[in-house]
């Protein structure tokens, strides 16, 4: 794996685009290479790391900037640094090169751009491209620079919902359930039927939603640790009836839990990644599974940091 002797870089226009794409490529085939497991473990805890700090951004992005600046905690481009933050890219700084996306009039037919749509065989022509709605039509490499990197004014303090006492997530978290289409309820223990667990995520016949069971505790840090692992289960596991893709799928509900967690300050130090159980995937097959991690990760944060509860209350003494 890279270390930090030896991270990448994609100084030549020329081959950038492929390089980018081969160092994703290399990665996924060295962590499934891996024979040790806590190291592939360690190895994947790290793009964890990475992800947790860029949670808006894909799973390609964040392995891109592993690779070239694993230590990144803000990034912008070089203009945005100037004009939004009142910085300068220090002299002699190296481009963390990422893909941004494309936004152009697209063809409702075969969805190009209208030069790709007409090198294309496609035969649309009920509407000119003069008509046609945008949309995603690719990705371009696009150079970004990290805060460690730049110098000037002093930037803004972050307003984030994992803020103050992590204790008061809980009825955040609790309220998020309805739009993540799930219904939790709170088992006192006396009345609890599933032995050493401290969650159930299962679904029931006839019910349209997925139903998580938490066992009652003192500690709402620690029930909302496990309730965001419950989560990532009934997002991760509804519909798959396959046991040797569930099991898969236990290493996704892990990460999932873990960046969350890492989100939101909660206490993520015990969380251990099994990756031997993907070790038969081809790599476009974990590729997809980074995916959907970060995904799903993002889909919870997002709805709970739209709850209307205010999790720090900055009137308290």
């Amino acid at each position: 794996m890279a270390t930090e002797n030896q991270l990448v870089s994609f100084d030549e226009s020329d081959t950038r685009r492929d390089e980018m794409h081969s160092t994703i490529e290399a990665w996924l085939e060295e962590l499934q290479s891996l024979v040790d497991e806590a190291a592939a473990s360690q190895e994947f805890q790290e793009w964890l790391d990475v992800q947790s700090r860029f949670h808006d951004y894909s799973h390609r992005n964040t392995l891109l900037i592993k690779r070239q600046c694993p230590d990144a905690t803000r990034v912008a481009g070089y203009r945005t640094w100037q004009t939004k933050f009142d910085r300068h890219v220090a002299e002699g700084e190296q481009a963390i090169w990422i893909w941004a996306p494309i936004i152009a009039k697209q063809c409702p037919e075969c969805e190009n751009s209208s030069s790709y749509h007409e090198q294309s065989d496609c035969e649309y022509d009920e509407t000119p491209p003069a008509a046609w709605s945008t949309g995603l039509v690719g990705f371009r490499p696009t150079a970004v620079f990290d805060v460690s990197q730049t110098e000037g004014e002093e930037l803004p303090e972050l307003d984030t919902a994992a803020e103050g006492d992590v204790g008061a997530l809980f009825p955040a978290l609790r309220g998020a359930a309805s739009e993540l289409d799930v219904s939790v309820s709170i088992i006192d223990p006396t009345k609890w039927s599933h032995g050493e667990a401290a969650g159930i995520c299962r679904e029931r016949p006839g019910d349209d939603r997925t139903t998580i069971e938490l066992l009652d505790q003192d500690d709402p840090a620690a029930l909302a640790g496990v309730l965001v692992h419950e989560y990532a289960h009934a997002l991760l596991h509804v519909g798959v009836d396959d046991q040797t893709e569930r099991t898969k799928r236990e290493v996704e509900a892990e990460a999932v839990a873990y960046l969350v967690g890492r989100q939101f300050g909660l206490d993520t130090s015990g969380s251990a990644f099994y990756l031997a159980a993907w070790q038969d995937d081809e790599t476009d097959a974990v590729l997809e599974r980074l995916g959907r991690i970060s995904r799903t990760a993002t889909e919870i944060v997002d709805v709970v940091e739209d709850e209307p509860i205010q999790l720090v209350d900055e009137t308290a003494n």
